[in-house]
């Protein structure tokens, strides 16, 4: 990285925890909006290949793989949708499918009887109202059975590529502990950060965000004296460990050596 490249990113060095700005009240709104892009410049640079982590290869599979990862892993859809793909490859496959033969496919899911009904509504509805071809509207595909904005941002911002923050619980735990936003409420958080980054990057903000949270911002006990936006963070040090050794040992993913190899380069800027 060029100086001014390192220049334009979150200092990899430690804050005394409960001494940020946000920590303590004094942010201003420009402070913010500053911190969460250079927050979007840091992880562009840590996960260069953020993406989409259910495997797809058209809208109709990332649809439905959206659909099954209510309340489950993207690890165990992708273990499930090649057999069901295989099997149903149109909205109209969908449609005529029987609720016996998809809940014995997506049954490692979870709630796979409401997730079977949400398919084979989603078939129907797409048959009867999109000419069988999954919409790029937001306020259509909302209206489809199973699928909320979440899944219609992760819809249109992957196979379509239409900007779209994807507000999962990953996105709002981490928007909340960085103190990018306080709201509660997914479409109020959705709209509190969509002020803070350009809406050309809201897509890739939050498939980064999301790859740190589950690499390094871990729920219950986060990689504190291990993570890139230590110093951008006002939790830093509430639920983690502050050392880098012990740190070091909750950070996961095939990203890992990069992650903490980047940390370490950045040390004493």
């Amino acid at each position: 990285m060029t100086k001014t490249t390192v220049a334009s990113l979150t200092p990899q060095r430690h804050r005394r925890p409960g001494s940020h700005p946000a920590a303590v009240g004094s942010e201003t709104n420009l402070g913010r909006t500053r911190r969460a892009r250079r927050i979007n410049r840091t992880l562009t640079v840590v996960f260069p290949d953020a993406h989409a982590e259910l495997d797809f290869t058209n809208p109709l599979e990332l649809l439905v793989a959206t659909v099954l990862s209510a309340q489950t892993t993207d690890v165990r859809v992708n273990q499930v949708t090649p057999a069901l793909f295989a099997r149903y490859r149109s909205a109209a496959d969908y449609a005529a499918a029987s609720p016996a033969d998809i809940e014995e496919i997506i049954r490692p899911t979870g709630f796979y009887r409401a997730k079977a009904a949400n398919l084979i509504g989603l078939g129907r509805a797409l048959c009867d109202r999109f000419g069988g071809e999954v919409p790029t509207a937001l306020e259509d595909l909302v209206t489809l059975p199973g699928v909320g904005r979440k899944t219609a941002h992760v819809v249109r911002g992957n196979a379509f590529g239409k900007p779209g923050l994807t507000v999962d619980t990953h996105f709002q735990r981490l928007v909340r502990r960085l103190r990018l936003t306080t709201e509660s409420d997914p479409v109020a958080i959705e709209r509190a950060i969509g002020v803070l980054i350009e809406k050309r990057e809201w897509t890739m903000f939050s498939h980064r965000i999301i790859f740190l949270g589950r690499r390094v911002c871990h729920a219950r006990t986060p990689a504190c004296g291990a993570c890139p936006l230590a110093y951008d963070c006002p939790s830093f040090g509430v639920d983690g460990p502050t050392e880098p050794a012990p740190a070091a040992k909750r950070v996961t993913g095939p990203e890992r050596e990069d992650i903490l190899a980047f940390v370490q380069a950045g040390e004493g800027q």
